[in-house]
């Protein structure tokens, strides 16, 4: 699940609101695990293939569909796509993640403005590029995200397209009440992902910028067992560790690699400095065994 874990019932914002997903990878289930902890429910119609991020991260595919109904349709099959059209009849929300041209094969188009739907359709590009095939890390590629040859350990664009995907949903749903007809809401990944690389484009997070490594305070500091993140931005905090750890880049550095990383972390609850040992990436499985 996402969100607050709490079942909210009819005091639920979305309760009653019905929404069909197409969308497999991340964005859009990630927007639809969104859209069901606001109380929607929730059908993920999959294709005979099923959603590829089952295979590669099964435990987080659990995760994001805890609250779905899940069911198989090949949508290439005419009594299939009847299905699925049933299910569309008692719907509000469709949400799509495919290339305009797929979704005008299976006429869904038609389908939203004959049942007056809600329609977030998640892409890639527009405009004269709809058609190009892209990724995340293709999109963080072109904004300017991206420290190669490392690869990002978070599929910012995704995760923040899934968000908006989510937000235009419910923005759909109020202009569909005003006007009582179909709406359609585009979420362009591409789009997203320049504004999640606004920090870079602005000088603020960027290689060598003030959070991109010029702040001594605001740094990532080798200790006797791994790793501190330290974020002291606010002058309070910057005198704080300062005054108890060090001023200078090579005084931190010297000073915390003389003991381990909970020994930071404690010493910064103490006083009230952001402090935090860097945490390794724990599995799913993993993660329930330490629970």
């Amino acid at each position: 699940m996402t969100g607050d874990d709490v079942d909210r019932g009819s005091a639920a914002p979305l309760h009653g609101v019905r929404v069909v997903s197409l969308a497999v990878n991340v964005p859009g289930p990630v927007a639809a695990a969104r859209l069901a902890d606001l109380g929607a429910d929730v059908v993920k119609v999959e294709p005979p293939a099923g959603d590829a991020l089952q295979v590669a991260a099964a435990g987080w595919y659990r995760e994001l569909t805890a609250r779905h109904e899940v069911v198989t349709l090949d949508l290439r099959d005419a009594a299939d796509r009847e299905r699925l059209e049933e299910r569309l009849a008692t719907a509000d929300v469709l949400l799509t993640a495919m290339r305009p041209a797929a979704l005008d094969r299976l006429g869904l188009r038609a389908s939203v403005g004959r049942h007056r739907l809600v329609h977030v359709e998640i892409v890639g590009y527009d405009g004269e590029r709809a058609g190009e095939a892209g990724h995340d890390l293709t999109y963080q590629a072109a904004h300017g995200t991206l420290q190669p040859p490392a690869v990002p350990t978070v599929p910012v664009a995704d995760l923040l397209g899934g968000e908006r995907a989510a937000l235009a949903a419910v923005a759909g749903l109020r202009l569909r009440d005003r006007s009582g007809d179909a709406v359609h809401q585009p979420v362009v990944l591409d789009h997203v992902a320049r504004d999640a690389a606004a920090g870079v484009r602005h000088g603020l997070t960027g290689p060598g910028d003030v959070l991109g490594g010029a702040s001594p305070g605001y740094g990532i500091y080798p200790t006797t067992d791994g790793y501190v993140a330290v974020g002291a931005v606010e002058p309070h905090f910057v005198a704080r560790l300062g005054d108890a750890v060090g001023r200078t880049r090579a005084e931190l550095a010297a000073r915390f690699a003389t003991a381990d990383s909970k020994h930071w972390q404690e010493l910064g609850n103490e006083l009230d400095i952001p402090i935090v040992a860097v945490g390794s990436i724990v599995d799913d499985d993993t993660l329930q065994e330490m629970r």
